[in-house]
């Protein structure tokens, strides 16, 4: 993992993504590198990642919504993230959920990618890690580290002793 030095900070910030983890994010970095000035926008990003939805309208009609050609790769790679962030409780498994209600998995799969990589482009070129506004991460925190936090409390005396009327109440 010493090839992954120089992108230590953007391989860290990819995984705060749902669905993906130390490998994927490490082959996202190979395919896209952390530099998106040379994109331009999420929108060129996606399309170079062949995530765009096609637009074949004639008379009102949609005829086909078919992405085009671009880097099969990262394609396949961010459908496989996809896949694992609908079983997450984050907005890409509501995202998925929502969608799922007028289109098929696969074309639904392709929406929640396309949607993770603009949310890659917008993380690396801001350099702040992703936070999804359906998770609590203080309440989480807290969960994760409120026992330890109470034993050093007792450990330092500052841990408020049950009073006499509360053990009595308990009964």
């Amino acid at each position: 993992m010493r090839a992954m030095q120089p992108y230590a900070w953007a391989h860290a910030l990819l995984q705060t993504i749902p669905g993906i983890d130390e490998v994927a994010a490490a082959l996202i970095l190979i395919e896209i590198g952390d530099d998106m000035a040379r994109f331009g926008s999420p929108e060129r990003l996606a399309c170079w990642a062949a995530l765009s939805p096609g637009n074949h309208e004639s008379a009102g009609k949609r005829k086909s919504g078919r992405t085009r050609h671009g880097n099969n790769t990262i394609r396949f790679i961010l459908c496989e993230c996809a896949n694992a962030a609908r079983m997450t409780k984050s907005t890409l498994a509501a995202k998925y959920r929502s969608l799922m209600v007028r289109k098929s998995h696969k074309k639904t799969i392709v929406a929640v990618a396309h949607k993770m990589i603009r949310l890659i482009y917008t993380l690396l070129s801001r350099r702040q890690p992703y936070l999804d506004q359906a998770i609590d991460y203080a309440a989480m925190s807290a969960r994760k580290n409120a026992p330890r936090w109470i034993k050093q409390l007792k450990a330092i005396g500052k841990w408020p002793a049950p009073s006499a009327q509360a053990a009595s109440a308990a009964h």
